[in-house]
């Protein structure tokens, strides 16, 4: 079975942005659903603190045996043999039994306590969501397989599927009676992890069926067995060599360099785990936060992401690409070609311009119409008291930092060396290590608006460090792509102006569609000012535009 890896990473790739995008958005209808009919302190119990525990069992389970397995089967192909690797992919599942064991304690004894209508219900969810880990990663071993053959369509079916079943089974139980709203979180992650478990064994046992039958009707029609083996390289003959210890070894049960490479993975695993999670962490060591409280930074920075996922990391991405394609990392900017070099630094300038706009139109109208965003999303129970008003507000002071990170830091890892990378990497490490202990100290002070205080405060030093770097990189060349990174005065004071008409908007207007209205011709005006402001660039990616259309 020829594999091209290219084409399936792109696939891969494109599929998994379409999967996140439904998922997002059924996320965000099942949560809304939740807030209005449940109630947020539920909510915070299952979004917080039991998805954390299934993200911890999970990561810490599968991740470092993921991604020594991957590497093995690219790197020592000769050394390790399948057999090996299915044995490697089952040393999961044990692994997550003797990690459930000190976690479920600790979210059952050690973390702040749940209230006491909910202790029944929340006990039964802890104890299903370890197992739901430990049934999913029963068919970790299929699931390698099916990630090292480059199987796109069917990874992306069984996502699906798990999300699908999750989300039908969970709102099946609700809707008849909302009381056991956690049960049924339990349940219907019970139900998605034994999809997961029927989906890929089912699978490859009507794979391999076919793939012998196949076997079996060229056999007879050339009447040589020789050419069976050189049909596929599939090397697996019937679904039980799936399990550990059935396929043929020839060495040994484990191989040790893989194990070498695993324990490698694991150190760096439990750092990244902590720095991902590191907010949910917080909020469930934390006892100043409220589940309601933690359900409403949940559903608040979820909706604040949006912006992240859907515009600014896409651009990055690209514009990482981009970078690393122009400029030479070992090699001084003024050595490097001219034209190349100023290429560069003009389109830096036009992203972090672009960027930095989106950011402050977010800052901006954040400002006025996050009370009508909240208000039609989770209802007029949901604002009461003015805290995700608040959340939001500030998160979109947080967009407008996050803006010029993504940019200006991926600009700095695309070009800086790998000597650089590394000592960022250990700066890095610092800066998550201090958010996390910022996080617990404004949290305790300014509840969940702190988390956001916090982020702000590390993605500030952040900024500070990479556009550093961009202006001591560029200064031999007279150069100056940070330039992008201020806004047109036009288009700052245009913002201003309507900023100011639209808060005035939100206390005295009382038609929520004149104020939404208002809202739509402003960020109208403000585009039409910065395209005017910024007309050369407009034109140029217009015709860039066409130009592949074109092509």
């Amino acid at each position: 079975m020829e594999r091209n890896v290219l084409r399936s990473s792109l696939l891969s790739a494109a599929f998994s942005i379409i999967f996140q995008i439904l998922c997002r958005l059924l996320t965000f209808a099942i949560n809304a659903f939740i807030v209005r009919n449940v109630g947020g302190e539920t909510l915070g119990i299952m979004n917080v603190r039991l998805l954390l525990l299934e993200s911890t069992l999970l990561f810490l389970s599968r991740e470092a045996f993921n991604r020594a397995g991957l590497s093995a089967t690219t790197q020592q192909r000769n050394k390790c043999t399948w057999a090996q690797l299915i044995n490697q992919m089952w040393l999961t599942a044990p692994t997550c039994v003797i990690i459930c064991i000190p976690c479920v304690y600790i979210w059952l004894h050690l973390l702040s306590p749940v209230d006491e209508k909910f202790h029944a219900q929340y006990q039964f969810a802890c104890y299903a969501m370890a197992l739901s880990c430990v049934i999913e990663l029963c068919a970790e071993a299929p699931s390698f397989v099916t990630q090292v053959f480059c199987f796109v369509r069917l990874r992306i079916v069984l996502n699906t599927l798990h999300i699908l079943v999750r989300s039908a089974v969970f709102l099946w139980i609700v809707i008849n009676d909302k009381s056991v709203a956690i049960n049924a979180f339990a349940i219907a992650q019970l139900m998605s992890a034994a999809t997961i478990i029927l989906g890929n064994y089912g699978f490859f046992y009507f794979y391999i069926w076919r793939i012998n039958q196949n076997k079996e009707k060229e056999v007879k029609s050339n009447g040589n067995p020789n050419m069976i083996d050189s049909m596929n390289d599939f090397p697996f003959k019937k679904i039980s060599d799936f399990l550990p210890g059935v396929l043929k070894n020839e060495g040994h049960f484990l191989n040790s360099e893989l194990q070498v490479l695993t324990l490698s993975f694991v150190k760096q695993g439990v750092l990244k785990q902590i720095l991902t999670e590191g907010e949910k962490y917080v909020m469930s060591v934390s006892p100043v936060l409220s589940f309601s409280e933690q359900a409403t930074y949940d559903v608040v920075n979820n909706l604040g992401s949006l912006a992240a996922r859907f515009i600014f990391r896409p651009i990055e991405d690209s514009s990482y690409f981009f970078f690393t394609q122009t400029i030479a990392r070992d090699i001084e900017l003024h050595k490097q070609s001219r034209d190349e070099v100023t290429q560069a630094a003009k389109v830096l300038q036009n992203l972090s311009l672009a960027v930095t706009s989106i950011g402050l139109l977010a800052l901006t109208f954040g400002q006025s119409y996050s009370h009508t965003l909240l208000l039609l999303y989770g209802g007029a129970d949901f604002v009461s008291g003015g805290l995700p008003e608040r959340l939001l507000q500030w998160h979109c002071l947080a967009i407008y930092f996050l803006a010029i990170n993504g940019i200006t830091e991926g600009y700095m890892f695309a070009t800086n060396t790998s000597k650089d990378i590394d000592k960022y990497n250990y700066l890095m490490a610092i800066f998550s290590i201090s958010f996390l202990i910022l996080s617990y100290i404004l949290t305790s002070f300014l509840g969940p608006v702190g988390f956001i205080f916090a982020n702000c405060i590390n993605m500030f030093c952040r900024i500070c460090y990479s556009t550093r770097f961009i202006y001591r990189q560029y200064q031999p060349t007279g150069l100056k792509p940070l330039h992008g990174l201020l806004p047109g005065k036009w288009f700052f004071t245009t913002l201003i102006i309507t900023g100011i008409t639209c808060k005035y908007s939100a206390y005295y207007c009382t038609s929520l569609m004149l104020h939404l209205f208002y809202g739509f011709s402003s960020v109208v005006c403000c585009l039409v000012v910065w395209s005017i402001e910024n007309s050369e660039l407009v034109k140029m990616s217009w015709q860039y535009g066409r130009h592949i259309k074109t092509d």
